[in-house]
């Protein structure tokens, strides 16, 4: 399985790169940091968990923990939301917007269970894109977790007569703030007059000036096509149109880049807006980049600050109130929360490079975005943070080409610890993957099957928890019958299958 997308040709910041030792007290980031030879992460350290004689802080784990290990830090998400609403809030009273911002979390970044609840807690509305998501609003209704209030933003295709299309008529009669942002009026038509009211979205298709590939979208209509929309829904009694949904289409590290993709979006809106009293929400989707590697300069409050103002200088331009502005934030939300730790198990030599550091796991299918992609996620050791370094490139246990790390066409290095093959039994060295919680467990498979039939990971999932201390889950990692349970390996037969001359010879 070869990668067909290459890397970027500018090294990016993985992790350390110096042979030279991690000076103590050196932190990376905001929380990654270097204290007595070992990684520190929000305070955590990770190497501890796979060690027996340890003790362990209030609420985690006092048994050693199995390599790979995932790793899931709540408090990291909630902070995560709380820190964008700031920088908007500080933008809007230096600029004085007249209107608010409004925090949803985009759901497919990471659906997990605790990931939603963390984001509904912290406050966030929610964005959605298939019918199985329309169950999982249900539960965090069921649950008191969505109140009222919370916007739930249903993107993706709603085509009439669809399971998704008909659970959104279902669960507009269980919460008032269903959206259903439309891709076509075919969606419309089996939405509206159906003896419920619904506010409603469009989305914009992109209109960047270099649009070839733009117009070659499936996602959304061109801006006469939502006019002529707009009008429709005007005529549709139980109708209204009150948002705007113009996304920039993929993660940008520029600040100025992703607001002037926007102004054609926040342009139309405020034409619209001039007759429209129910137009209130410009949406602009996707796309806020998390911080995956260690020198990802995005500005967030910068980028609040010049999208507001360009909000101002469009709705200026056409006599219209400002909007109120909604962001979908998945990557930025779920990015740093997560990390996957290995242990290295072999040193090999490589001809060709630098030498293999060899790990317990498999790289591209818990991050498939590093073969098929060519991404970079911080990767540091946990312990051994005082011994010189050596450049390396590290590999997994599948019997694939492209399981390695950094992705074969990165000029990227990777450093770690330098520690011969005979020395791993006494002195362990065990690896991180962060910032990894963005797509990642979702595009390789929740529970499911892996490459070359690799286990699922035991996961940790940590939260605050009483008296400062910690709350922690352990989600069991999968045993042999399970990977062989999930591949039908002892499924009871189909009554009446007839038995092919193979499965015969199987017997």
């Amino acid at each position: 399985m070869d990668s067909t997308h290459a890397p970027p040709s500018v090294a990016c910041r993985i992790g350390w790169q110096s042979p030279a030792p991690v000076p103590e007290g050196y932190r990376f980031n905001a929380f990654l940091e270097a204290s007595g030879g070992r990684l520190q992460v929000h305070g955590l350290d990770l190497a501890a968990f796979f060690e027996v004689d340890r003790s362990p802080a209030a609420g985690l784990p006092e048994d050693a923990m199995p390599s790979p290990l995932e790793i899931a830090f709540l408090p990291n998400i909630r902070a995560q939301v709380a820190a964008m609403g700031r920088y908007f809030r500080r933008a809007i009273e230096e600029l004085g917007y007249p209107a608010p911002f409004h925090f949803a979390f985009a759901s497919k970044a990471n659906t997990a269970e605790e990931i939603v609840r963390s984001t509904l807690t912290a406050g966030a509305h929610h964005e959605m894109s298939s019918d199985v998501d329309v169950e999982i609003v249900r539960r965090m209704l069921r649950a008191g977790l969505l109140p009222e209030d919370r916007m739930v933003l249903a993107n993706g295709f709603k085509g009439p007569g669809s399971a998704y299309a008909r659970n959104l008529l279902a669960l507009r009669r269980e919460h008032r703030r269903v959206i259903p942002i439309l891709e076509d009026s075919a969606e419309l038509g089996f939405l509206a007059g159906r003896g419920v009211d619904f506010d409603f979205g469009i989305r914009l298709k992109r209109t960047q000036s270099d649009a070839g590939a733009d117009r070659d979208s499936r996602f959304g209509v061109n801006a006469d096509e939502l006019e002529r929309l707009a009008r429709e829904i005007d005529r549709t009694q139980e109708a209204r149109f009150v948002l705007l949904h113009a996304m920039f289409g993929a993660s940008s590290d520029s600040e100025e880049q992703f607001v002037q993709a926007l102004e054609p979006g926040l342009d139309l809106f405020a034409r619209l807006g001039r007759d429209r009293r129910h137009l209130r929400f410009f949406d602009f989707g996707g796309g806020v980049p998390g911080r995956t590697t260690l020198d990802d300069g995005f500005d967030y409050e910068r980028f609040a600050r010049l999208l507001l103002g360009k909000a101002l200088d469009a709705c200026a331009r056409h006599g219209t109130r400002p909007p109120a502005l909604i962001g979908e934030f998945g990557r930025y939300t779920v990015s740093e929360h997560a990390a996957h730790l290995f242990r290295v198990i072999a040193v090999k030599a490589n001809e060709a490079g630098p030498p293999w550091y060899l790990v317990d796991g498999s790289i591209m299918t818990s991050f498939p975005d590093t073969w098929a992609l060519g991404e970079h996620f911080i990767c540091l050791p946990l312990n051994h943070l005082d011994r010189p370094f050596r450049r390396v490139r590290l590999g997994g246990i599948t019997c694939d080409r492209d399981d390695v790390y950094p992705p074969r066409a990165s000029v990227t290095p990777l450093f770690l610890p330098d520690i011969a093959a005979a020395d791993l039994d006494e002195t362990p060295l065990y690896v991180g993957f962060f910032s990894v919680g963005a797509y990642q467990e979702m595009l390789g498979g929740v529970r499911g099957s892996k490459h070359c039939v690799l286990p699922e990971a035991t996961e940790l999932l940590i939260d605050d928890g009483e008296d400062g201390g910690f709350a922690c889950d352990i989600v069991p990692g999968h045993t042999t019958e399970d990977v062989l349970h999930n591949l039908g390996y002892g499924r009871t037969a189909r009554v009446g299958a007839p038995r092919t001359a193979a499965a015969v010879a199987l017997v």
